[in-house]
């Protein structure tokens, strides 16, 4: 199995601790969140990671040459110019496709979030739905929700609880939910893309979505999840970490579609 992770972006929000390093070598309790990040896909079967990076991007290949790559076969994707979510995963494509069975679903994760989600529930209820995209989502306050049906399925986007819905078609009672920045993608994604450049993994999902594609939430609602993209959020998993939490042991993975 294979998986891209996104580590190329600045991490403003995590100044000052970014200020001589990448946002993937910020620690929480000794370990980087590269380090933590990759030991959770391993754990679930992936053995190829390609990560993507910019800002000190050197000090990122240092560091696993150090390690020795944990273990596993990883690449680099360097961006001269930041190529945001999408754009930084279309640039990734022939990672994925040169495997012998270009059906074989891949994970994307952001490398600021630290989760219990059940990467090999996740693939499975992918499969099962024949999904195109599949988002773990969980119900909780976000600056950004994710709208989507009855069925689960994509149907646009809100800002905050009272920005105006962008809807890619039109849906009664749409719910809204945060999403984890953990996708189950098919390769087929690669196919479909048409925009070029700098864009967003969300704008590519949207616009799918109002095509009839199956972009599908996957409910983690009872998984532990944080994200680490401040220092007030690395302190809290820091401390979750000294006081015995084992986040992959002690919080329940979904057993169950959303």
């Amino acid at each position: 199995m294979k998986a891209m992770i996104l580590a190329a972006g600045l991490g403003t929000r995590l100044r000052p601790l970014t200020n001589d390093r990448p946002k993937a070598l910020v620690e929480v309790a000794g370990h980087t969140l590269l380090e933590l990040t990759l030991q959770r896909l391993r754990s679930f079967g992936v053995q190829e990671a390609i990560i993507n990076t910019h800002h000190f991007a050197d000090q990122v290949t240092a560091f696993l040459r150090t390690h020795r790559n944990f273990g596993m076969r990883i690449e680099i994707s360097h961006e001269e110019e930041l190529l945001d979510t999408g754009g930084g995963l279309k640039k990734a494509a022939s990672f994925f496709l040169d495997s012998v069975d270009h059906d074989e679903p891949f994970v994307l994760h952001n490398v600021d979030v630290l989760s219990s989600v059940d990467l090999a529930d996740m693939i499975r209820f992918h499969r099962e739905h024949s999904a195109l995209a599949t988002l773990a989502v969980q119900d909780r306050s976000t600056s950004r929700y994710l709208l989507f049906d009855s069925r689960g399925l994509l149907c646009g986007r809100r800002a905050g609880q009272d920005g105006a819905p962008e809807c890619s078609h039109p849906v009664r009672d749409a719910q809204a939910r945060a999403f984890c920045g953990i996708h189950i993608l098919s390769p087929r994604i690669f196919s479909l893309m048409q925009e070029e450049g700098a864009f967003s993994i969300i704008d590519v999902y949207l616009r799918l979505a109002a095509l009839g594609e199956r972009i599908l939430a996957f409910s983690a609602q009872d998984a532990y999840w944080r994200d680490l993209g401040r220092p007030e959020s690395i302190k809290l998993a820091t401390r979750e970490f000294e006081d015995g939490l084992d986040f992959q042991r002690d919080a329940k993975a979904p057993r169950h579609p959303y």
